[in-house]
């Protein structure tokens, strides 16, 4: 276990952005974590749970307790299930599942960053696949009971972008997650994601080859400026900032009132309700691709990806979601929700 004071977290994320953690505890196995955890509590001082740090934003103070950085690996394949630490990379295992053992179930969640062990939190999805499709149990330190327990997929209340996890934040700290894969003699899952059906000139519903619907998917994302390359600040970010809305009946019938939206997407939701495109949304509003003159800009390749040029602020980034959130709101009366994290600030 190592541990720094006065630590730099702006490193440790996506966005690069974001004040020191008073204390940095980086834990290797479970056992270390599960000690870090009862540590903090213990002390009755603010614990924060770091993986990858691509679901995060820092407010510039940083962090004024203790964050904990899990760097656990474990990679076990029994048959056809999945075992992953809560610290490996997320995008290295997917890719292992595809090409070292040609299994299917996240081939289209390939590309995506971040750490194993946050997947289940934020109910990771895209490209027509959620984890909540294939996790069967997730292992975690229970803060509450002071032991470790075993959840099952439908104990962790998986909806979109969410899960008990997120509804819990302080309860439950992720240490592995059990994933149900298939193989299907080289064939990927069916294609649900209209985009990527077009690419591949296949109707929705058949089946591609597995590799081939990886390393698809990894292109889309790269177009868009959603895999992680250092060298380009359309990455520095903490992929798509604002969830798609999901409108009850009555939002809806509101919605459709305004100047526009004749052709706005719309998808349907569980409950009656109606989910439609975020970034559709912002787009339309007057924030197009590259929106903005400061240091913290909307991609050049993406209207849902707020994106840190090099030298903002957390604040410069809270600045122009703020206009963005706002700016939809007026124009469309749908209220923006932010996907990431947000430590030590607000919208």
């Amino acid at each position: 276990m190592l541990v720094e004071n006065d630590a730099p977290l702006a490193p440790l994320t996506t966005l690069r952005l974001g004040g020191p953690a008073r204390r940095l505890v980086t834990a290797h196995t479970d056992d270390e974590v599960i000690a870090a955890v009862r540590e903090a509590d213990a002390a009755g001082e603010p614990l924060l749970v770091l993986g990858g740090g691509s679901n995060l934003v820092i407010g510039d103070a940083g962090f004024p307790g203790t964050v904990l950085r899990i760097a656990t690996t474990g990679f076990a394949l029994d048959g056809t299930v999945l075992e992953l630490a809560a610290g490996e990379v997320w995008s290295t295992a997917v890719t292992r599942a595809v090409r070292e053992h040609r299994l299917a179930g996240i081939e289209f969640l390939a590309g995506i960053p971040g750490s194993a062990g946050a997947t289940p939190v934020q109910n990771v999805g895209a490209y027509g696949q959620e984890v909540a499709q294939t996790i069967t149990e997730v292992v975690a330190y229970d803060r509450t009971a002071d032991e470790v327990v075993t959840l099952t997929s439908a104990e962790c209340a998986f909806s979109y972008r969410h899960s008990r996890f997120k509804a819990e934040p302080d309860r439950y700290v992720v240490l592995r997650v059990r994933f149900a894969l298939a193989d299907h003699d080289g064939l990927s899952s069916p294609v649900k994601y209209a985009e990527v059906a077009k690419h591949f000139g296949v109707e929705q519903g058949e089946r591609v080859p597995l590799e081939r619907a990886h390393d698809a998917v990894v292109g889309l994302r790269s177009g868009k400026g959603m895999v992680l390359d250092p060298a380009d600040h359309d990455t520095w970010s903490a992929g798509s900032f604002f969830t798609n809305p999901v409108l009850t009946a009555a939002q809806y019938e509101s919605f459709r009132t305004r100047p526009g939206t004749e052709n706005a997407p719309a998808y349907p939701a569980p409950d009656g309700c109606t989910k439609t495109s975020a970034a559709w949304l912002i787009d339309k509003a007057g924030f197009g691709k590259g929106y903005g003159s400061g240091p913290a800009t909307l991609s050049t390749k993406h209207t849902l990806a707020l994106t840190n040029r090099g030298s903002a602020t957390a604040e410069d980034l809270l600045a122009l979601a703020r206009e963005i959130r706002d700016g939809v709101r007026e124009v469309f009366g749908v209220e923006l929700v932010n996907e990431p994290v947000m430590v030590g600030v607000k919208l």
